[in-house]
């Protein structure tokens, strides 16, 4: 399946936001977390590699907490036979209890089967809401841009620029939605209890090392401090392009283009699973738009 490209957008600086238009270093805006010896900067620290092995994975996050914006990478996921391997980009607030969590997880798989990507959105701790989808390109074989759009009006998760997952402030039906600061983090792990075959498959280490690799190091959100419990009305000003009204709702265009993702390549959606719920989520009953 073929997506045209979108345009260009320019971001400009305003205050208490981070923005950066050229390509900047993993060091400015990240660090390494865990696994320090399993994540290796390259190009001048342009690019990332981390990589699992019988040892250990590794992660690292962002140095900032946000409260809206725009946040993405560009990512090559691992190749060969990655089955139990889980590769994670996503967005957390501080500590377990009532978590906000916004997830991209990339479910390894035997050499010649798909790789699935898994999403999930966390709010106020309720943690049901997984969809999978297939891919329409190998994600193995090059770069990709995975973003994920967060404003006080709904979350948009994009693989290049195509939206295949929308999660929108639904008040009127009292749904929780994010509320907390939050990091952006990423990680390589050991998920053969559960990532492939529902655990049936389990990680051949034989294989290893699993390696992933990441570029696009710029920052386009609202920095806020990680201590607050909530973020405040202050990253949802309209001043943030994020915020405009264009990006309060899916357009027609991409209205098209989601829909056509969930109709050829999604494999799983919780709000159809009914051995899981005999009734369905307040969110599974109201549409995107």
């Amino acid at each position: 399946m073929a997506f045209p490209a979108e345009g260009f957008v320019v971001f400009f600086l305003f205050c208490g936001v981070m923005l950066a238009n050229g390509e900047v270093g993993f060091d400015e805006n990240y660090q390494v977390t865990w696994g320090f010896d399993h994540a290796l900067r390259e190009n001048g620290g342009r690019q990332m590699q981390i990589y699992l092995d019988q040892y250990t994975g590794a992660g690292f996050e962002s140095k900032q907490w946000f409260g809206s914006g725009w946040f993405n990478l560009r990512i090559k996921v691992p190749v060969r036979d990655c089955a139990g391997v889980v590769l994670a980009f996503y967005l957390r607030s501080e500590g377990s209890h009532n978590q906000d969590e916004l997830d991209f997880e990339f479910l390894g798989n035997r050499e010649g089967k798909p790789i699935t990507l898994q999403t999930n959105v966390i709010t106020n701790g309720q943690n049901y809401r997984e969809q999978r989808t297939h891919f329409w390109f190998d994600p193995t074989a090059d770069f990709h841009d995975y973003k994920i759009l967060w404003n006080h009006h709904q979350v948009v998760f994009y693989i290049d620029n195509i939206p295949i997952r929308v999660f929108r402030n639904n008040k009127k039906i009292k749904v929780a939605y994010l509320t907390r600061p939050m990091v952006i983090a990423v990680s390589i792990w050991d998920g053969s209890s559960w990532a492939t075959d529902g655990g049936q498959t389990k990680i051949d280490y034989n294989r290893a090392p699993f390696r992933a690799y990441f570029q696009k190091f710029d920052m386009n959100a609202c920095i806020v401090d990680r201590s607050k419990p909530d973020v405040g009305e202050f990253c949802y000003a309209t001043k943030y392009l994020w915020n405009h009204r264009v990006h309060r709702q899916l357009n027609s265009t991409d209205l098209e283009a989601y829909n056509r993702v969930r109709r050829e390549y999604m494999n799983y959606d919780y709000c159809t699973d009914t051995q899981r719920f005999q009734t369905f989520p307040r969110e599974c009953t109201v549409p995107v738009v």
